[in-house]
């Protein structure tokens, strides 16, 4: 019985990235505008303004997290943790994503206390205010939108802006009309819409940040076709234990156990099978154990396939 391993993309540390100054840039813009936003919502008394400048709290939180996390992910690994801190920036986009959620909540909470006590709102004030606020949020959309399919974490704060310029958009839409119309409930109605608006896109960054510190199959990725593929090689009589997950974003592994014909070489089978996942599917680290002949496991489940054994 023989064995043999390969490994691909061995440098776990995040490279350095332009993402860098993109978040900088749009966390100065966006924390200066969050203070001008609260302080005028409660000097308006619009909970509309308020609602917005909570999501811009978070906003802050998400683009303060994400640099701290770009800065710890390049840390090399050592023999502590051997993938180094590339995980980090899930970690982040998970707690953005929670956070979000408990904002969500309290803003229902006062539109509804607001529906049942109606409160003065001074309209003028809050259409300059988003006003303003939907310029800084179109400039922070604008410097984040290169970086957001390269990376979870900026990809949750280029949302978390995005939401807040339709938010924006909202309180434009109410004082406009709590200003010809005298309808103060407006302002809470608009509040209740910023919150349910967001909510969808935020389940969709904690499912996928879920997925990844369960390591699950990353999202697009059929673990079958996988499969499929690896059994296609020549050479390949079975495998097993087949593990597909990812450390952070478009950094995804596969682990399995291979059974070879007696007349493969193990290596080149090992080289086959590597360059077949990294051209189909840009799996560029993978870990191949291989064993001549039947392996003592060759009834073994597929991890994420099945619990029956396979029949040959």
């Amino acid at each position: 019985m023989s064995e043999s391993k390969a490994h691909a993309g061995h440098s776990h540390a995040i490279p350095a990235t332009t993402n860098v100054r993109a978040l900088r840039l749009a966390l100065v813009l966006t924390g200066a505008f969050m203070l001008v936003e609260l302080s005028g919502g409660i000097w308006a008394g619009s909970l509309a303004l308020i609602s917005d400048a909570a999501h811009m709290l978070t906003d802050v939180a998400a683009l303060a997290i994400a640099l701290v996390a770009i800065h710890v992910g390049q840390r090399s690994a050592d023999s502590r943790r051997t993938y180094g801190y590339q995980r980090i920036e899930i970690l982040a986009a998970a707690f953005n994503a929670s956070l979000l959620f408990l904002v969500a909540g309290y803003i229902l909470y006062e539109a509804y206390r607001r529906l049942r006590e109606p409160a003065d709102v001074h309209s003028t004030a809050m259409l300059l205010i988003a006003g303003l606020g939907l310029v800084v949020n179109i400039v922070s959309m604008r410097v984040l939108s290169g970086g957001k399919e390269s990376s979870l974490n900026v990809k949750g704060a280029y949302l978390e802006v995005w939401s807040d310029m339709l938010g924006s958009l909202g309180v434009i839409a109410a004082a406009v009309v709590i200003r010809f119309t005298a309808w103060t409930w407006v302002d809470s109605v608009v509040a209740v819409a910023i919150g349910l608006w967001v909510l969808p896109r935020t389940w969709t960054l904690l499912r996928e940040s879920l997925n990844v510190l369960l390591e699950g199959v990353p999202a697009g990725l059929d673990l079958v076709a996988v499969e499929q593929t690896i059994r296609g090689v020549p050479g390949v009589l079975d495998l097993h234990d087949l593990h597909v997950w990812s450390i952070t974003t478009g950094k995804t592994n596969v682990t399995v156990h291979l059974c070879i014909d007696p007349t493969a070489n193990a290596s080149s089978l090992i080289r086959s099978v590597s360059a077949g996942l990294d051209e189909t599917y840009h799996i560029e680290h993978t870990t191949i154990q291989c064993e001549v002949g039947p392996c003592p496991n060759a009834t073994a489940a597929v991890h994420g396939l099945t619990d029956a054994p396979r029949a040959r």
